[in-house]
């Protein structure tokens, strides 16, 4: 549940949108912070009403499209708020909270995770036993040969990627997401 409603940020856009006060007197009055108000009127201007609403549906976002928004972000030097905009996001949070999932993660934390805790099925234990136990010695060792080989080729990247990121994501940029509407800037 969010803090304010949509009635209630709309009665307030409105009234700073009248002209009589400031942020800070109509942020006061209504016991809100300046910031928050700040926000609501700038996707008030862009997105109209929909911009104060809440989204009810959670939406998922490819790990480029994250990328692609963070990578805007830095060329531009646009705000959390401006690239939301620019993107048709109209929560600016979540962009901060990709920047600095992507600062303190990498790539990786982009990718969306599992919720909730893993299921303790006895059934998915015993057939990966009987896996094991049906493969040869043979078999066992190539296995964990191949594992190892992912492993040294996984730390090579993301030791490449920590020296240098920008590097990393230029050559492992994919296309641009096809769904963004481009502006006209003339």
């Amino acid at each position: 549940m969010t803090k304010y409603n949509e009635e209630f940020k709309l009665m307030v856009v409105q009234e700073y949108l009248s002209g009589s006060l400031g942020y800070r007197a109509i942020a006061k009055k209504y016991g809100v912070g300046a910031t928050p108000l700040r926000k609501w009127v700038r996707a008030y201007k862009e997105f109209g009403c929909s911009g104060l609403s809440v989204k009810k549906t959670k939406q998922f976002y490819s790990v480029q499209f994250k990328l692609d928004v963070l990578s805007y972000m830095k060329r531009t030097g646009a705000s959390h708020q401006d690239t939301a905009i620019h993107f048709n996001l109209n929560d600016p949070t979540l962009v901060a909270s990709w920047y600095h999932r992507f600062l303190k993660e990498g790539i990786e934390g982009l990718q969306r995770k599992p919720k909730g805790r893993p299921s303790m099925s006895k059934k998915q234990k015993s057939t990966v036993n009987n896996q094991e136990k049906t493969m040869s010695r043979e078999e066992q060792l190539e296995r964990e040969n191949e594992l190892l080989r992912l492993e040294v080729a996984y730390l090579k990247k993301l030791k490449a990627f920590r020296e240098n990121p920008d590097a990393f994501l230029e050559k492992h940029k994919l296309p641009s997401h096809s769904n963004l509407n481009k502006k006209d800037f003339d």
